[in-house]
């Protein structure tokens, strides 16, 4: 077969991976000269421990296992199995993770509860002062800012994989072709477009009703650490956030324990993983509301710096990066991932969310699956 590609963010790589993977050509037309998306622009974090019940959780479990396989094979993504902490501070959110870590699924995802002697233990760089942590064993990250990159050098090396940076597909022409900005028409047995948060234009054109939302969001980057960060971290406002964590305990902690002003105006949550280099990636912010602000807002900052140094019990390196990211999150929640046949030979795959550098591989390996590639 022969499958066109369109977007080249970690969801588009990841369909052309399991194409060539399973022995096709394939080309790959992404708008910008390289994937400038949300793939970059975001913690790298293969998040198992939080995903909901049933597919959710499925997808995450095997996209784990299809990342951890990837990332052997390719060293350069910058794969690492190092878990993940979230500290808790008091009784009411000690009550959740201890409802997690009671959960019957709670050893497939990884769950253990640890004293703070036992989270240091496994994470030294955490000094400040925390009740408990709940461990996630499942949890992984990779480099997101060279992933994509590092999957391409992968593809070239194939042999039966084109990269055409630089064109944006503006037309579906009759069946399993598309037409670019530079007048080309690309035909191949399956076109698949991962086109990200860009909804407007074609997709709109194929799609004017498409169940699927713009999320936008901040982060940052700081200097190296200066030591090991060993796991990635989180505090106890990602409860609020993670499907897997709802229940009276969470409940009892939304009323007895509101977030923060900033935390709750920005929708917040504390997510920090650590680079090859040394620095720190924190975030982050949810902002549901279009049409966004063009700029980026200091609070978010201040309050993470915060809760930063609260959890480290040292002063927070300089931030050398602040940016923002937009994904597409289907907005019935509990959709991995909006698929649709747009046309004859003509799939859109988006809508994954916060989900989509975790799930991936997964969703592309299902793409495959139903089209009988």
């Amino acid at each position: 077969m022969r499958v066109i590609v369109v977007g080249a963010g970690v969801l588009g790589s990841m369909h052309a991976w399991h194409a060539i993977e399973r022995g096709h050509e394939v080309v790959h037309i992404e708008r910008e000269a390289e994937a400038r998306g949300a793939s970059l622009r975001n913690f790298g974090l293969v998040w198992v421990s939080g995903r909901a019940d049933g597919p959710e959780l499925a997808a995450a479990l095997r996209a784990r296992e299809l990342w951890e396989g990837i990332g052997a094979r390719v060293p350069e993504l910058g794969f690492r199995p190092n878990g993940s902490l979230t500290v808790v501070r008091n009784a009411h959110e000690l009550a959740v993770a201890e409802a997690a870590a009671a959960r019957p699924d709670a050893a497939v995802r990884g769950y253990r509860l640890l004293t703070a002697a036992e989270a240091r233990r496994l994470n030294p760089a955490l000094r400040g002062e925390f009740t408990a942590a709940l461990w996630c064993e499942r949890d992984a990250a990779v480099e997101p800012r060279t992933a994509q990159l590092a999957l391409k050098r992968a593809l070239l090396a194939s042999g039966r994989y084109t990269f055409l940076g630089g064109r944006e597909v503006r037309e579906v022409v009759g069946e399993h072709a598309v037409r670019d900005d530079h007048g080309d028409v690309h035909t191949g047995d399956a076109v698949i477009l991962c086109t990200g948060a860009w909804l407007g234009g074609l997709v709109k054109e194929l799609v004017p009703e498409l169940p699927v939302r713009r999320v936008r969001l901040q982060m940052m980057q700081t200097d190296p650490l200066g030591e090991p960060l060993t796991t990635s971290v989180a505090d106890a406002d990602s409860f609020r956030y993670y499907p897997a964590y709802a229940g009276g305990a969470l409940d009892a902690l939304a009323t007895g324990q509101p977030q923060a002003p900033t935390a709750a105006a920005h929708r917040m949550q504390l997510l920090m993983v650590q680079r090859r280099d040394g620095g720190l990636t924190i975030g982050d912010t949810h902002e549901y509301d279009q049409p966004f602000g063009f700029d980026v807002v200091e609070d978010p900052y201040d309050h993470l710096a915060e809760v930063v140094e609260a959890v480290l019990g040292r002063p927070m390196p300089r931030i050398r990066r602040r940016w923002a990211g937009v994904y597409a999150q289907c907005v019935d929640t509990a959709e991995v991932v909006h698929r649709q046949r747009v046309r004859d030979g003509v799939w859109l795959v988006t809508g994954p969310g916060g989900r989509g550098m975790t799930c991936a591989p997964a969703i592309a390996e299902t793409t495959a699956d139903e089209l009988g590639w």
